[in-house]
């Protein structure tokens, strides 16, 4: 029987997960996935992932892929998984990948989206993927201070002290700071006068890029805040770069707030 490569597109709340990656004595989205194909098919199958997502970071598109010798049909594998899984994880597609598919290298690029709550009440429906920061924020200056984020860069200061890599050079393609569209907003006052949803509380940043280091969104959009909350100018996000330094940066975003949006091949 020929040997195939599946692709995944994965979703998943990460909130109450250790992560993508498998790690001993820890729940990690990888490892229900690896259980749950590895049952289906009568073998150990390993599955890799595109992107290694942290502890409580959740994905609307993330990337899987395993490589197999059963004859079940390719169309089938979302919901023959699916029946093996947790409900906070679902496969929503799955393809025959070519043999020469690269899951990292192929990648052209990745989308990432922070969510922010700025209303005085904790939005106990969504807590688990937003900061709560019960402040106003300048959305307008955190836009423009996200503008200097894009092209190609030395991002050094927004990596993690963990990242070891020598390679600290990426390309972001676009990073926006924006509030909710207010006129999609609920209208049912009662459900506003609760602090839920509404009045453009909800401020979003997306960030695309070819690539990533590790913590580098956080990292970002804690600087972001910064801005936003006053204590920092705009302009001094140049000065961060130049300084190669993460503690020239501000401090990591929580990781609850952040959802890998898609992946680009």
């Amino acid at each position: 029987m020929a040997v195939r490569k599946i692709k995944l597109t994965i979703q998943y709340d990460g909130s109450r997960y250790s992560g993508w990656q498998i790690q001993p004595g820890k729940r990690t989205i990888q490892g229900e996935l690896v259980e749950a194909v590895s049952n289906l098919v009568g073998v150990r199958t390993f599955v890799h992932g595109a992107s290694r997502t942290d502890a409580g970071v959740s994905a609307l598109g993330q990337v899987g892929l395993f490589t197999i010798d059963s004859p079940i049909p390719t169309e089938n594998f979302p919901e023959a998984i699916n029946d093996r899984l947790p409900p906070n994880i679902v496969v929503v597609a799955a393809e025959e990948a070519s043999p020469k598919f690269d899951l990292l290298g192929s990648v052209k690029s990745k989308c990432y989206r922070y969510t922010i709550y700025t209303g005085r009440h904790r939005p106990v429906l969504r807590l688990n993927r937003c900061w709560h920061i019960p402040k106003k924020l300048d959305v307008a200056t955190m836009s423009q201070a996200a503008q200097v984020l894009v092209g190609t860069k030395d991002f050094k200061s927004f990596a993690t002290a963990k990242d070891r890599r020598e390679e600290t050079v990426r390309t972001i393609f676009r990073c926006d700071a924006y509030r909710e569209n207010t006129g999609d907003r609920i209208q049912n006052t009662e459900v506003e006068r609760q602090g839920v949803e509404g009045s453009g509380r909800w401020i979003y940043i997306d960030v695309e890029g070819d690539g990533f280091l590790y913590n580098m969104v956080r990292n970002i959009v804690g600087t972001l805040v910064e801005v936003g909350r006053g204590r920092w100018e705009s302009g001094r996000i140049s000065k961060i770069l130049e300084a190669r330094d993460r503690t020239a940066a501000g401090p990591i975003a929580p990781a609850a707030g952040l959802c890998l949006i898609w992946i680009r091949y």
